[in-house]
Parts: C-alpha cells; structure tokens; sequence
C-alpha cells in the first residue's frame, strides 16, 4: 500500500508556498502541484479545493472572481504563518522529494509489469498472423498439385500461367506489400509525433513519461521483428 503523498497540515502549508509565487486559479495550482511530483502525482480538485476554502476561512488565503474563476492569493496573515513555518516548510520538500522516488519506483514496477503482459500479447498476435500468412500463400510451385510432387505448371494450367510468369507476379504483390507496409509504420510514426506534441503542450512531459514510450516502443519493435522472421 502505497503511504499518503502529504502528511497531516502538509498540503495545506504547501498550498500557501504555492500563492507566494503569485495569485493563481484552481486549475493552475492542481497543475503546480503536478508538475512538483513530475507527473507522479495529481490532487483532484476534492482534495485542493476544500483547503482552500478552509486557507480562506482562516484569513490566510483570499480570493477574486476572474470571469467564471476563482483566482487564490496569499494574505498578509498567510505569509506571516508561512514565514513562521519555513523550517516545517523545508520538510514538506524533502518529503515530497521521497513521494517522488516511491511513486516513481511504483509505476516502474506496474510499467514492467504491463509491458510483459504487452510482449506477450505481441508475441502471440504476431505468431497468429505469421501462421495464417503462411496457410494463405499456397503450396510453392513445385509441391503438391494436381501434377503430383514435383509438378510444374504450364500455358495448359487452371491459371495459364508461366513458372515466370508466377514469379514476376509474386515480385509485384511483395512491392506492393512492403510499400503498404512502410505506410503503415510511416503513419503510425506521424500519428504517435502528433499526439506525443499535444500532450507536451498541455502537460510536462517526465522522465516516467520518456521511459514508459521507450518500453512500449522497444516491446514493440521487439513484436514486429518476431512477425518479420519467415
């Protein structure tokens, strides 16, 4: 079980070292708090904003409309207990520091775990197709047929076609199969730059972030190599 992120009067304390930097909406100090945690860690608005209200309540936090939002400021009366407490404040740090690496080592651990689940389901579906290609492509000339083994087709055959004729047509399909292929591995690229982008514009993107997209695309690289083995 994974121990509680703040302890007792923590978030609350941490809330006010937050306001000190500036006023600030709802929105934006969930999204500070965030980013402190690198991504580890995100308070619902359930958590963040009855302290707040409770910070306001107490006369350490006042707020301001600003459109349709909220936007929280430090008092005087809350830089005074802010500037009382900054020994417990510095405490606060080095435990959020801690939070970090626990939470960090955490979803290393159910990352792993995932991505085993994903090599194996890779793995699998990769064997699948190789299997199903391999009964759709037909006999090889040569084997089996209606001429028994060893058999050649000719002009008189069911297709009428040439063993040349055969292989320059096998030639066009493998043209036209690698260069779906490649289109495919092209869009998913451009596809996966596309989302990796709107996602660095609307959150940090962490180290936790850049390991897990690492494991994914090695694990699947790893799939894709086992699909190519003939």
């Amino acid at each position: 079980m994974v121990p509680p992120v703040f302890a007792h009067g923590a978030l609350r304390l941490y809330l006010l070292a937050l306001l000190e930097d500036g006023p600030k909406h709802g929105y934006e100090i969930i999204r500070a708090l965030s980013e402190r945690f690198g991504g580890t860690y995100s308070p619902s608005a359930g958590t963040v904003y009855p302290r707040l209200s409770k910070l306001e309540e107490e006369g350490l936090v006042a707020t301001a409309p600003e459109g349709r939002r909220t936007v929280y400021s430090i008092t005087d009366s809350g830089r005074a207990e802010l500037e009382e407490r900054r020994g417990e404040l510095a405490d606060v740090e080095e435990d959020i520091s801690a939070s970090v690496r626990r939470l960090a080592d955490s979803l290393r651990e159910e990352l792993r775990a995932s991505m085993r689940g994903l090599r194996a389901d890779l793995a699998a579906t990769a064997e699948t197709a190789r299997r199903s290609a391999q009964r759709s492509s037909g006999p090889p000339w040569g084997v089996g047929g209606s001429g028994g083994a060893g058999a050649r087709p000719t002009d008189d055959g069911p297709a009428g076609r040439t063993p040349a004729a055969g292989r320059a047509e096998q030639v066009r399909e493998n043209a036209g199969r690698l260069a779906e292929a490649e289109m495919l591995v092209q869009a998913f690229r451009d596809d996966l730059r596309i989302e990796l982008r709107a996602h660095a514009a609307a959150h940090p993107i962490t180290e936790i972030t850049v390991e897990a997209l690492r494991a994914a695309l090695e694990s699947t690289r790893a799939a894709i190599r086992a699909a190519l083995r003939p």
